[in-house]
């Protein structure tokens, strides 16, 4: 398989896409909601910290899956992923209706340590393949990923009329990690970074060139670009984040059936996958920070559009919205690279997405303790808002200056 990695560098954005495929949890939990609510006994509150949960311990892990990958490379780091996510659909499958209480333990930290495991590897790989198209590359992962909301859903919605009403989660996740299995694991042992470059004849030699940015970990986390590009990856979560688990009772109560309402689910996911596409292209022709202020402009927009929506307009507007959400995403590991560099890649980007980890805790918990119905709406379009001004201030980091020449 390593050869045929080497041979073929395709081969790298086809295992991640279709691993990504079934990694979109957070995009399809809309349709996990409700069922998880009847079979472990969760309140709406519950399952919304169930989520909550998995999104925050893909921040975590993240950091870890960053060190792992750095160090062992993404073939070992995405194995454990895969051990993780495939372990979570199971032990959530056995797990007894009256001990829901565990339902956070044995899916939603595993789970997402899982998913954070494998989203970097597959990422940073990538854009070591594809150097000079890190757009693309991140592109044709991240579209992955938002198409995996789309999967899921049908997936989940087939399996909860196939296994019925008792069953039907349970069947579900038996079925997600039976089918995960297979296809993380062999799209896991294609995973391999590229051979390192041989030197151009106009590089070599002392004073010919700057050196290449590398920070490690230590170094990123002194500079203030880190902070900016960490709290402008939290400002970006209560947007989406905030009404994903109650997507489809939103729906519902301005004005649409169950079944129209479930469209908020798959176009959004559409969505999704459009601007984790769209956007990281678009960033290699007009830069990372425009594009960035631009998402986080029209995050702001439609988050104030979406207070008022009724009707089809939820499902138009939600899509919209996690179009925005997921392209900004998708943006951030070019981002992070072109700001402090490839060899460390994995770890920084780990670092970088604990801003959603606490953008994905703080902001729920916020809504929660201060009764907040109609005010998620002002949180979002606070967050959008100092999202811009954070992505605004940002500027690149100082590369170190070449040795004199003796």
């Amino acid at each position: 398989m390593q050869k045929l990695s080497q041979k073929h560098s395709w081969a790298i954005l086809a295992a991640g896409a279709a691993i990504q495929v079934l990694t979109g949890l957070p995009a399809a939990w809309g349709v996990f909601q409700q069922p998880v609510m009847e079979v472990y006994g969760l309140s709406e509150q519950g399952a919304g910290y169930a989520f909550g949960i998995l999104i925050a311990a893909f921040g975590v892990g993240c950091v870890i899956g960053g060190f792992l990958q750095d160090r062992k490379g993404p073939r070992c780091a995405a194995l454990w992923g895969t051990a993780l996510l495939c372990g979570g659909f199971f032990a959530a499958a056995l797990l007894p209706g009256e001990k829901g209480g565990f339902f956070f333990g044995v899916f939603s930290i595993p789970a997402g340590l899982g998913t954070a495991f494998l989203y970097p590897s597959i990422q940073s790989c990538a854009q070591k393949w594809y150097k000079g198209r890190k757009g693309l590359a991140t592109g044709v992962i991240g579209g992955a990923v938002g198409l995996s909301g789309a999967f899921l859903t049908v997936f989940v919605r087939t399996a909860l009329k196939g296994f019925g009403p008792v069953q039907g989660i349970r069947g579900a996740f038996w079925a997600l990690g039976a089918l995960t299995l297979p296809v993380c694991f062999g799209g896991s042992m294609l995973l391999v970074d590229p051979p390192p470059e041989k030197p151009k004849p106009e590089q070599q030699g002392k004073g010919k060139t700057a050196p290449p940015l590398d920070l490690a970990p230590l170094q990123m986390l002194r500079t203030k670009q880190y902070w900016l590009c960490a709290g402008a990856v939290c400002f970006s979560t209560p947007a989406v984040l905030l009404f994903s688990p109650i997507i489809l009772k939103l729906g519902m109560e301005r004005g649409l059936d169950e079944t129209a309402a479930l469209w908020s689910v798959v176009l959004g996911s559409v969505g999704s996958a459009a601007g984790r596409l769209l956007m990281p292209m678009l960033s290699d022709k007009i830069g990372r920070r425009p594009t960035d202020l631009i998402l986080f402009g029209a995050s702001l927009g439609l988050s104030a559009a979406f207070l008022f929506a009724q009707g089809w307009a939820v499902v138009a507007v939600y899509a919209s919205l996690t179009f925005c959400y997921s392209a900004l995403a998708a943006v951030l590991p070019a981002l992070s690279t072109d700001l402090f560099g490839l060899p460390h890649a994995g770890v920084n980007y780990g670092f970088l997405a604990l801003g959603q980890s606490v953008g994905s805790l703080a902001f729920p918990f916020a809504a929660n303790l201060w009764g907040l119905e109609t005010g998620r709406h002002w949180l979002a379009m606070g967050g959008a808002a100092a999202g811009f001004a954070a992505i605004w201030a940002l500027q690149p980091v100082q590369p170190p200056r070449p040795p004199k020449e003796n």
